[in-house]
């Protein structure tokens, strides 16, 4: 109860100095009571959704829209808040001069009044991430961008070469509530006709039963060399209460067995080759291995057994402080590694091959894209799906397209 009186605390002292600008463009009494209006059913909705409400089957979509739409109301807030407390920075010394300079001639009032202009600009600028916010959430949660990539490799197998991998991670199918745009993000993967499909985890938020009315649109995705998957944190169930452990493991179960029902040959710290033409690359697959407190099953060492050093090898890996921290110093050399896990915490900015910034950054050193280092590349997905925001604003979701090129790689 303490967090949210002080939840509470902090944003009416927000409310009430972004509400400085308000007053100072218009009088209209009737503006200034919808602006309190809409703080307080916002405010409450998100209080009564994530402390009055039953969230033993996690976090639904009433509970997701509550955060995204109290999200929308904040930012901006902040955002007039800091106009306004700029403002005061330069009104103090007047009012300080005056004071001193006045005294009770100035009867009290000793800051001058807001400059309209200030006020005007300031919410011109808190205007952009409103709309880029509820941008985020009517459409761009479903704004599926297809990014490609082009990898040479020295070592490559002949056969190999001009190889296509289609990259999937995250789909996070208990936060859909659109099937139709799914449905069209399958057939957007079906376009770009890969070889294989590679899904890198987290199928669900917590229950396998959230997959259920997704089975007949995932199943249509097609590769001609099959589809391989791996689990994410989020598909052992760990973020939800069970009646019993026995429950959870039935839970895990029960996501396996849909996963084969799609199509997706589940990779648990083991490895499968992909053979062409008499040669043969190593796919391995482990399970979910996090810094950060999260899960850490992953088992690299027993999925690369009777793997050849010399093996072209081929490693997803859930989360890519993985890689940073098992994968690059391991004695076997992993070309490429395949994660998710970070979303692009599903905000940022991006200017392909110009610029990127998204507050994942101050959590994870890889958080989207390609890198490389020490001679391996990985690529961190943006994901398919999204969670807890039901939105994405400038990280849209992502379909991976890699193209394999027997080359001189370059530095």
């Amino acid at each position: 109860m303490l967090r949210w009186v002080f939840f509470l605390v902090i944003f009416i002292i927000i409310d009430i100095y972004a509400f400085q600008a308000v007053k100072t463009i218009t009088k209209n009494s009737w503006i200034h009571i919808l602006y309190w209006l809409i703080s307080l059913v916002v405010v409450g909705n998100f209080i009564y959704h994530y402390y009055g409400t039953n969230k033993s089957d996690g976090l639904n979509h009433a509970h997701a829209f509550a955060f995204g739409f109290l999200l929308a109301l904040v930012i901006p807030k902040m955002i007039l808040l800091l106009g306004m407390f700029a403002e005061d920075i330069f009104r103090l010394p007047h009012a300080i001069y005056r004071y001193f300079t006045e005294g009770d001639a100035a009867k009290g009032n000793y800051f001058p009044s807001r400059r309209q202009f200030v006020s005007n600009i300031t919410l011109g600028i808190a205007a952009i991430p409103l709309a880029s916010i509820i941008f985020g959430i009517y459409k761009g949660k479903y704004n599926f961008k297809v990014l490609k990539y082009t990898l040479t490799f020295e070592d490559l197998p002949h056969a190999f070469d001009g190889y296509k991998i289609t990259q999937l991670s995250d789909i996070h199918s208990g936060s859909f509530d659109d099937i139709e745009k799914v449905k069209y993000a399958v057939n957007l993967v079906n376009e770009q006709q890969s070889d294989v499909i590679l899904f890198t985890g987290d199928m669900v938020n917590n229950r396998a039963d959230e997959m259920l009315p997704y089975i007949e649109v995932f199943n249509k995705l097609h590769a001609k060399d099959g589809k391989f998957s791996i689990l994410g944190n989020h598909d052992y169930g760990d973020y939800a209460p069970w009646d019993s452990e026995a429950a959870k493991l039935q839970n895990l179960e029960d996501l396996k067995a849909i996963q084969k029902q799609i199509g997706f040959n589940l990779l648990l710290n083991e490895h499968r080759y992909l053979e062409k033409n008499g040669e043969k690359i190593a796919l391995i697959g482990v399970e979910n291995w996090g810094t950060g407190g999260f899960k850490q099953a992953g088992d690299l060492k027993k999925a690369s057994q009777n793997i050849h050093a010399n093996d072209f090898k081929i490693l997803m890996s859930h989360d890519p402080t993985h890689w940073a921290k098992k994968v690059i110093t391991d004695d076997y050399h992993y070309h490429l590694t395949l994660s998710g896990h970070t979303h692009g915490m599903q905000f940022g900015i991006e200017i392909p091959g110009w610029f990127k910034w998204s507050p994942a950054k101050w959590r994870y050193k890889h958080w989207a894209g390609i890198y490389k280092e020490m001679g391996q590349y990985i690529n961190v997905n943006r994901g398919f799906g999204y969670l807890a925001f039901p939105g994405r604003v400038g990280i849209w979701p992502e379909i991976t397209v890699i193209e394999l090129k027997k080359g001189t790689a370059t530095a």
